[in-house]
């Protein structure tokens, strides 16, 4: 592990950036951005822009340290360049913010209430490559879409028994159980979330680190005590649908807790702006989410 990395994300003030829309989401990212699907042939011409898009944001001069502690890069950008440098390299080594990796492969079928993950077959392999490239952590994804418990700590028992290999190879987990906000019972399904997240970091070894990247909960501070726990380096909140404006007031009425946006980070970035306009939009996003994230 990265000490240094470890230290930024526990004690830093800023917010995660999350850059890691995958297949399935790549079209729609593309298309939020102002490049419509007959823009592009294939799978290969897809990602070549929007690796562009992400190249963009991450050279920004408004993507800095001083508001930013870490960035979630999608594999394909991993293995990908900017400026000559491997994106994990540049993020750390010319901009000072903690790359992460997403290490999941998608949803399974809703069962129980909830979306599993598909199985990851070829994870070590992919840690293995992390660690070639100077990743700091992982973040993987699960959804909750009803208050049924048999379903939540199917979820949570995955979340963490794939969080264990992570932490084996030397990296940090981000474990992303998301709460629907379209969730009829959100509230009855944090509560027992929580119960769930707190019974399994209590069987953590000491030396086992791990984040969570949460839905922003209905009740304010329901995530104190995992905010608290001594295995738990940061707690961060996923945007899940909100405006950036939506997101940001109920992140302020969270202590502790920071945002790891994706789509509230670049709502108002466009392909057709000018540097300086695209540079105004993304200073705008990145100091509303920080001011947010600090409150």
């Amino acid at each position: 592990m990265n000490q240094q990395h470890f230290e930024r994300m526990k004690n830093g003030k800023g917010f995660v950036a999350a850059l890691d829309q995958s297949g399935g989401s790549t079209p729609k990212a593309l298309a939020d951005y102002g490049i419509p699907e007959e823009a592009y042939e294939n799978d290969t011409e897809m990602f070549d822009l929007v690796h562009a898009m992400r190249t963009r944001i991450i050279t920004s001069p408004a993507f800095d340290a001083s508001h930013i502690l870490g960035a979630i890069l999608f594999e394909q950008t991993m293995d990908r360049e900017i400026e000559g440098m491997y994106t994990g390299d540049y993020l750390a080594e010319k901009k000072g913010i903690v790359p992460f990796l997403k290490v999941d492969k998608g949803l399974a079928e809703e069962t129980n209430g909830v979306q599993l993950m598909k199985p990851i077959m070829d994870l070590e392999t992919t840690l293995r490559r992390a660690n070639e490239r100077h990743i700091f952590g992982t973040k993987m994804r699960s959804v909750i879409k009803e208050a049924q418990p048999k379903g939540i700590k199917a979820v949570v028992d995955q979340q963490f028994a794939v969080a264990k290999r992570i932490i084996d190879a030397g990296l940090v987990p981000i474990i992303e159980p998301e709460v629907d906000i379209h969730n009829q019972e959100k509230e009855k399904s944090e509560a027992l979330l929580k119960e769930e997240i707190l019974f399994r970091l209590n069987a953590l070894d000491q030396d086992d680190y791990v984040m969570l990247k949460l839905t922003i909960p209905n009740i304010p501070n329901t995530y104190q005590e995992l905010i608290e726990h001594p295995n738990v380096v940061r707690v961060v909140a996923l945007s899940g649908g909100y405006s950036r404006e939506e997101a940001n007031e109920k992140l302020k009425a969270n202590d502790g807790l920071i945002a790891s946006f994706s789509r509230a980070l670049s709502q108002d970035l466009h392909a057709d702006q000018t540097d300086d306009e695209f540079n105004a939009a993304l200073q705008e996003a990145v100091q509303s989410i920080y001011d947010a994230s600090v409150a």
